[in-house]
């Protein structure tokens, strides 16, 4: 049986890390559900050129950032976990703090009470005090925070490439193999 992800995007910038994310989980077999609040709708189209129907091929089924009554909205959908990339502070904090303003943050809620992994690609800098604890909070309820941040040293010889690695990244995190994703092999 293949697995079953929630994918957010919100408002942050770095729309292509989430882009390549659909992109490797579409081609790893793995059936992406996605949300998206304005603020990242707003933000995709600024930074790609890009609109959720850009972005329909890769996924299963977009849902309404305030359809309360989405299937992710309930443990008993059984998705396998929610990667939201890219993760402004504002929804950490409403995560943080079990503030469910809307769909994404509620489909967090979710994932975190089932128990499920739940990793925030949280991009801001610098953090606030209000920023760290919110992100030692999450940590504590079961979260993974892996900020975006690129890596260079398998030498990307482009955005796309280096966003692509980062999807990757999330993917094993998430329990996810890809397959052709470069490794550190050492010296």
């Amino acid at each position: 049986m293949s697995k079953k992800i929630i994918l957010a995007i919100t408002g942050a910038s770095g729309s292509l890390y989430a882009v390549q994310f659909l992109k490797v989980m579409q081609q790893a077999g793995i059936e992406t559900h996605a949300v998206i609040s304005n603020a990242g709708r707003l933000v995709l189209q600024h930074e790609l050129g890009l609109t959720a129907d850009d972005l329909q091929q890769y996924v299963a089924q977009w849902h309404a950032a305030d359809d309360f009554a989405a299937p992710m909205s309930s443990g008993s959908s059984r998705f396998d976990a929610m990667v939201v990339l890219p993760c402004t502070m504002g929804s950490l904090g409403a995560i943080a703090n079990g503030i469910a303003k809307n769909l994404i943050h509620r489909a967090a809620d979710v994932i975190l009470k089932e128990k499920k992994p739940l990793l925030l690609a949280v991009r801001e800098t610098p953090l606030n005090r209000i920023h760290l604890e919110n992100l030692l909070k999450v940590h504590d309820a079961g979260a993974i925070v892996c900020p975006a941040m690129p890596s260079f040293y398998h030498h990307p010889a482009g955005l796309e490439e280096m966003a692509t690695f980062f999807a990757g990244r999330l993917a094993d995190l998430i329990g996810i193999e890809v397959a052709g994703l470069k490794r550190w092999q050492g010296k």
